[in-house]
C-alpha cells in the first residue's frame, strides 16, 4: 500500500546490456514510497522497451535506497520541502531553489522527456525542464494534486490522474485517467468463496497506525461479546507488535496479529473487508482487488489529500469513511459488524471499487513519454540545425 516500501509491479526487469539507443528519460520525485515506487514501475517499463532512464532525487529520501537497488542511476540534489513547514524554512528553501534548478538544467542535456510523481524533490528538475521546453508528464495519484503539480499544472505536456475529478486542476484536454501502477497480483484476485467467518484485514501500513492499533485493541472486548464471529488479521507495524500480539492471544478471538505482511495480495484475497488509510497506493490496490473498505485518512497528509481520496471512493459506493479523530473501538466494532453481516452490501461495495481500477498504468505512462519524446526530438532537430 502507499505507506509500504513495496514494489508496485512484478519483479524488476534487468537492464539491457550496454548503451541503448533512443531517447533519454528523467524521472523526478522522491521523499516517500508513494512518490518513488510508481516512478520505478514506469522506469522499468521504459527500460524494458530499450530506453535509457535516470532519476533525480535527494540523498536522504527513500529513493536513495530503492532506485539504485533497481539498477537505475540516481543524481542527487539538495532541496527541502515547502509544504507543511515553517515560514523561515520555506523562505530558506525558496532562496536556495535556483541552485538545484541550475544543476538540473545541466542534467537535462540529452533528455527528451521528464516524468514527475510530484513531491518537493521534483520541483527543481521539473522547473528546469519547463524552462528548457523539455516536455513534462506528471502522474497525480491523489484526488487533489500536491503542491508541485498545482504550481506547474498549466505548463505540463500531459497529466496522468487516478480520479476524473482531478482533471479540474489541469488545462482542458491535457489529462488522462490512467490510475496508479499497481502490482498485477492485485488485479488477478478472484472473488472470495463463501464459507467460514468473515475476515477483516486491518493495516496502517508497514510502520503501523497508532489510531488503528488503538481502535483495534479497544474493539476486542466488543468482538468477544458480539454474537457474530469474525476473523481479524491485523498488521501492527514493528513498534506495537509485541504488546498487541500477547493481548490478542488472550482474547481467544480468531485471527492473527503480525508486524508486517509480506504477501499483501494474498492477504487481500483472504479478506472480506479491509480497514486502512487512504493514500493513493492503498486506494489503487483496493480498486484493483475489488475490495470493500473502511478508510481512515491520515490527518496530517499534505493538503489533507487522504481525506479527499476517501471522499471520492465513498461517493462511488466502494468504502465507508471515518475521520481519524472519530475512529475508536466502538466505531470499528459497529462498522465491521454492520458490514460483515450484510454480504450483499460488501459485494456491491467490491463491485464499486473495481470501477476505480485502471490496469496498465505504467505501460500507458511509457506510451505517452515515448510520444512526447518523439515530438520533442522532431522539434529539437530543426533548432539544432539552425544553431549550427
Amino acid at each position: 500500500m502507499s505507506e509500504r516500501s513495496e514494489p508496485q509491479n512484478p519483479g524488476p526487469r534487468p537492464p539491457a546490456p550496454g548503451p541503448q539507443p533512443g531517447p533519454l528519460f528523467l524521472m523526478a520525485g522522491g521523499g516517500t514510497g508513494g512518490h518513488v515506487i510508481p516512478a520505478l514501475a514506469v522506469a522499468r517499463e521504459l527500460r524494458h522497451r530499450g530506453h535509457n532512464v535516470f532519476f533525480v532525487g535527494t540523498a536522504r529520501g527513500i529513493e536513495a535506497k530503492l532506485v539504485p537497488a533497481e539498477g537505475f542511476d540516481l543524481r542527487a540534489i539538495d532541496i527541502g520541502g515547502l509544504n507543511r513547514v515553517g515560514f523561515r524554512q520555506k523562505i530558506a528553501t525558496l532562496s536556495r531553489l535556483p541552485f538545484p534548478t541550475a544543476h538540473c538544467a545541466r542534467l537535462l542535456r540529452g533528455v527528451s522527456a521528464v516524468f514527475s510523481m510530484g513531491g518537493y524533490a521534483a520541483g527543481p528538475p521539473v522547473m528546469a525542464a519547463l524552462l528548457r521546453r523539455v516536455p513534462v508528464i506528471v502522474m497525480e495519484p491523489n484526488a487533489v494534486p500536491g503542491f508541485t503539480n498545482r504550481v506547474i499544472g498549466r505548463f505540463v505536456y500531459r497529466a496522468l490522474v487516478s480520479f476524473p475529478e482531478t482533471a479540474a486542476f489541469f488545462p482542458t484536454g491535457k489529462t488522462e485517467v490512467t490510475g496508479l501502477p499497481v502490482r498485477h497480483e492485485f488485479f488477478s484476485i478472484p472473488p472470495k468463496p463463501p464459507g467460514g467467518p468473515p475476515t477483516v484485514l486491518i493495516t496502517g501500513g508497514s510502520q503501523g497506525s497508532r489510531t488503528l492499533n488503538r481502535a483495534v485493541r479497544e474493539s476486542w472486548p466488543l468482538f468477544v461479546r458480539g454474537a457474530a464471529p469474525v476473523r481479524i488479521v491485523h498488521q501492527t507495524g514493528p513498534e506495537a507488535f509485541a504488546d498487541l500480539r500477547g493481548e490478542f492471544a488472550e482474547t481467544g478471538l480468531e485471527g492473527e496479529v503480525v508486524p508486517f505482511i509480506q504477501d499483501m495480495p494474498a492477504a487481500f484475497a483472504a479478506a472480506d473487508l479491509v480497514v486502512c488509510r487512504s493514500g493513493a497506493g492503498s486506494v489503487s490496490e483496493l480498486a484493483a482487488a475489488g475490495k470493500p473498505s473502511v478508510l481512515v485518512p491520515f490527518p496530517f497528509a499534505a493538503d489533507d489529500h487522504q481525506t479527499r481520496n476517501a471522499e471520492v471512493v465513498e461517493r462511488g459506493g466502494a468504502a465507508r469513511l471515518v475521520l481519524d479523530k472519530d475512529m475508536n473501538g466502538a466505531k470499528l466494532f459497529s462498522l465491521v459488524s454492520e458490514l460483515t453481516q450484510a454480504p450483499e452490501t460488501l459485494a456491491r461495495m467490491g463491485q464499486a471499487a473495481r470501477k476505480f481500477s485502471r490496469p496498465g498504468a505504467a505501460q500507458r505512462a511509457a506510451d505517452i513519454l515515448e510520444q512526447a519524446a518523439a515530438r520533442f526530438l522532431l522539434t529539437a532537430a530543426p533548432r539544432a540545425e539552425t544553431i549550427r
